[in-house]
Parts: C-alpha cells; sequence; structure tokens
C-alpha cells in the first residue's frame, strides 16, 4: 500500500519534483518608477499611435518561428501568453518618459558600455534552424551562445560536452522563447523607440518589432532555469539578466517597458513548462549533472 501511495504521488506532482518553480521577483529600479506612469493614450502627442512596425520590414526567418513546434509548451499556450503583455500606447506619458529615459543613457554611456553592449551581448543569442545544420558555418558558435549565462557565472567549464543534459533542456527551453518572441514581437508590431524619437542614434537598426525584447526574453528564462538547477547562484543569474536587459536600452534599441514585460513573461512561460511532464523529467536529468 504504501508503494502504491508513493507511486501515486510520483504521477500527480510529474517526476518526482518535489521542487517548486521560485517566484518571480518584485519589479525593481527604473522600470518600478516607470511603470507609475500613464500607459494610456494622450491626446497631446495622438499622431505617434499611427507608427508601427511594417510589413515591409518583416523578416522571414523570424516569422518562421511562429510556425515551429514548441518543444515543452503546448501551441495554445503560446496563443494565450501572447495575449498577457502589453506595451504602453506610443503617444503615452510613460513611453515619453522611456524615451527620455533612452536619451539619457545615449548622452552618458561609455566607450567601454558601448563595446560590452554591442561587441560582447548582442551577439550572443542561440538560433535553433542553425542547430540543425552541424556543418552550418554558426554551428559551433550557436553551441557555445547557448551556454553563455552558465559560463559567466560557473566558470569555463561549463560546456555541451561536460553537461549535455543541462545542454538539451535549454535547447527545449529556448526553442519555445524564440517562437514566443516572435509572436509577440509580430502580434504587437511595436515600433522601435528610434523610430518614435529622432534623436535617438542606436547603436544599431534592428530588423524585427520591439515589443518584448527577444534578448532579454532569452536572458532570464536561462537565469530562471538555471536557478532551478544551482538555486545558490540565483541572485547572480538575475543580475546577469538585468544587465543584459539593460544593454539594450544603452544601445538605444528598446524601451524600459520592452524589458520589463519580457521579465515576466519569461517567468510565465517557465510557469507553463512546470507542469509539462517532459521538461519536468529533462530538469530532473539536468539537474543531477550539478
Amino acid at each position: 500500500m504504501k508503494q502504491l501511495l508513493l507511486l501515486l504521488v510520483f504521477f500527480i506532482v510529474g517526476f518526482g519534483n518535489a521542487q517548486t518553480l521560485h517566484s518571480l521577483e518584485p519589479v525593481q529600479k527604473h522600470y518600478a518608477e516607470l511603470q507609475k506612469l500613464n500607459p494610456g493614450i494622450n491626446p497631446d502627442r495622438a499622431a505617434l499611435d499611427d507608427l508601427s512596425f511594417t510589413p515591409d520590414q518583416y523578416n522571414s526567418v523570424a516569422l518562421s518561428y511562429t510556425l515551429m513546434t514548441p518543444a515543452y509548451l503546448k501551441s495554445e499556450q503560446v496563443a494565450y501568453l501572447k495575449t498577457t503583455v502589453n506595451f504602453p500606447a506610443n503617444s503615452s506619458d510613460q513611453t515619453r518618459a522611456e524615451l527620455d529615459f533612452l536619451l539619457q543613457w545615449q548622452e552618458k554611456r561609455t566607450p567601454e558600455q558601448i563595446h560590452r553592449t554591442s561587441k560582447v551581448l548582442a551577439p550572443i543569442g542561440y538560433w535553433p534552424h542553425v542547430e540543425v545544420q552541424p556543418d552550418h558555418p554558426r554551428y559551433q558558435e550557436n553551441v557555445k551562445h547557448l551556454l553563455f549565462e552558465g559560463r559567466e557565472i560557473l566558470g569555463e567549464q561549463v560546456t555541451a560536452a561536460n553537461y549535455p543534459a543541462t545542454f538539451k533542456l535549454l535547447q527545449g527551453v529556448t526553442k519555445d522563447m524564440r517562437i514566443m518572441e516572435f509572436t509577440v514581437k509580430y502580434h504587437l508590431l511595436r515600433a522601435r523607440p528610434y523610430v518614435l524619437e529622432p534623436k535617438l542614434q542606436p547603436l544599431a537598426i534592428m530588423g524585427s518589432p520591439s515589443f518584448a525584447s527577444g534578448h532579454t526574453l532569452w536572458a532570464y528564462i536561462h537565469a530562471f532555469t538555471w536557478s532551478e538547477l544551482r538555486p545558490d547562484k540565483r541572485q547572480q543569474f538575475l543580475d546577469l539578466a538585468y544587465e543584459i536587459g539593460e544593454s539594450r536600452e544603452v544601445m538605444g534599441i528598446h524601451y524600459p517597458s520592452d524589458e520589463e514585460a519580457a521579465r515576466v513573461l519569461a517567468h510565465r512561460m517557465l510557469g507553463a513548462m512546470w507542469n509539462n511532464p517532459k521538461f519536468q523529467k529533462d530538469l530532473e536529468v539536468a539537474k543531477a549533472e550539478w
């Protein structure tokens, strides 16, 4: 009878998962202050609300991700989650304050910050379509990028060869992140901040809608996932994710609200994955490597 009860619990909680997902930390720093402002339409700047990411800018590779089958999420969950985030109106007081915030960054960013944001952090990114072909010229770089946060926090020994189960888990998580990223972006079509504010001099011109920030989405969903594997390092992973998100503001290519929405969406995504037995199985195997 005791064994039967244990087996029943095993199937209810899913693959022996006694651990619960860490709660999302409260909004902090400038994100908290900017959220206090009115996100609604301001009639004095109503013309800005006509600006959006236009069809002539659409990227076929990015759009193809919206057609992929998720690894851990269900397609219905993707469809629902895309409706749980939105951005303040272009004409709103909040957006105006965010644009002013980006202009301040433009004035104070240092050569060291410019190098770190545009040369070190900006190129980082795992792309599932590259992973398909081992002879793709970016294949090895792509594999290395997937474990970027692990190496930054835990050391250079964090490689796919040394931690294959962790690599597999992050492959699935990141595939779903890319699907979600472009599903949300092309659902809402937010114009980049430099489209609304001509005084902005971005460090790059981007080929996808602004909301939500893809870099920040992967930064946080990786930070949240890594901190389930290594709870003792959670704050360090979150600090790194914050830096990655903030780097997009330093570059002048994302609004702060793009970053904060991505943080919240990343946690909701992981919460949706949490009850998937396949995710729990892969998580438990990955945890055993640590």
